[in-house]
């Protein structure tokens, strides 16, 4: 397989120790085959149906897929202010330019952290409301 970017040919390497990706030694850009997306971002969120929505506004690119050579599409991921590319044939996977692992890992970091203070809010208002009818239950 070769990079989409720039064409060189892709070497399989072991991302952190855990699953195996297809790299380009040139660009530093790495092929995510379609499941392993959601490896990387369950290294700091694991709860599926917390992270949103993946595919937003999508467009065809010149890119081509390493595994079909059609063309990739553009997409924001999640809403959030990043764009990555995927081959829509057959699930095949996902490209992210250098430095973007780290970016969706810092994304899904801040949305853990966004619900589980959500969660917190949720909890305490529970109980506060609890409270109150319990209160205003007493003074009749």
């Amino acid at each position: 397989m070769n990079c989409p970017k720039c064409a060189h040919e892709l070497v399989k390497k072991f991302y952190k120790g855990m699953f195996e990706v297809e790299s380009c030694p040139n660009c530093r850009g790495m092929w995510l085959d379609f499941y392993e997306l959601d490896k990387l971002e369950d290294i700091v969120f694991e709860d599926d149906e917390h992270k949103g929505s993946l595919v937003h506004f999508q467009k065809q690119t010149e890119y081509p897929c390493p595994h079909c050579g059609k063309n990739l599409d553009e997409f924001q991921y999640r809403l959030f202010d990043l764009k990555l590319d995927t081959c829509t044939v057959n699930d095949h996977g996902f490209w992210l330019d250098a430095g973007e692992d780290e970016r969706v890992m810092d994304l899904m970091q801040k949305r853990s952290e966004n619900i589980q203070r959500k969660l917190s809010a949720e909890v305490e208002w529970k109980q506060m409301l609890k409270g109150l009818h319990s209160f205003l239950g007493k003074r009749k």
